[in-house]
């Protein structure tokens, strides 16, 4: 690491910590030329993700959409703001896991609905109705059988 007073390029880590709940560890060096104490950060280089929509376009990956859906979803329902972005989150790992640059919106979808169909039913049925745009009271009827007998 070259140091940002003098540009020497060797330093000693003095301090290391986790922070950012692990996801970042904070650094503190010391250049072995100047003595001047500096701090880095590193953390994980995420993949950029792109979105393929339903009409083929592509934009990038917002985990705020997913949020804001999800949100909207649990709206007047007794679930917490935190277990919604915890929720969240569990759909942006799994997302990165797959190591896929490309994702489409129905594998999106289809984590979003089974995360909501472990945390509330209302909100399950809720996104599922936007989702799968049911086409009428029958298609919908379908998908509340289907909660009824998971019951």
């Amino acid at each position: 690491m070259k140091c940002p007073f003098c540009e020497f390029d060797e330093t000693k880590v003095i301090d290391t910590r986790p922070t950012d709940e692990g996801r970042t560890i904070r650094r503190r060096r010391e250049c072995i030329n100047c003595g001047k104490r500096f701090t880095t950060y590193e953390k994980i280089e995420n993949i950029q993700m792109v979105v393929v929509k339903k009409d083929k376009t592509r934009e990038l990956f917002d985990r705020g959409k997913i949020l804001n859906g999800i949100i909207r979803a649990c709206e007047k329902r007794p679930i917490a703001l935190k277990d919604i972005e915890s929720i969240t989150d569990n759909i942006e790992k799994k997302l990165q896991n797959a190591m896929d640059n490309e994702i489409t919106t129905d594998q999106i979808g289809e984590l979003v609905m089974d995360e909501l169909k472990n945390l509330d039913d209302v909100a399950y049925v809720r996104f599922a109705s936007v989702y799968r745009q049911f086409k009428d009271i029958n298609t919908f009827m379908d998908e509340l059988k289907k909660i009824i007998n998971n019951c």
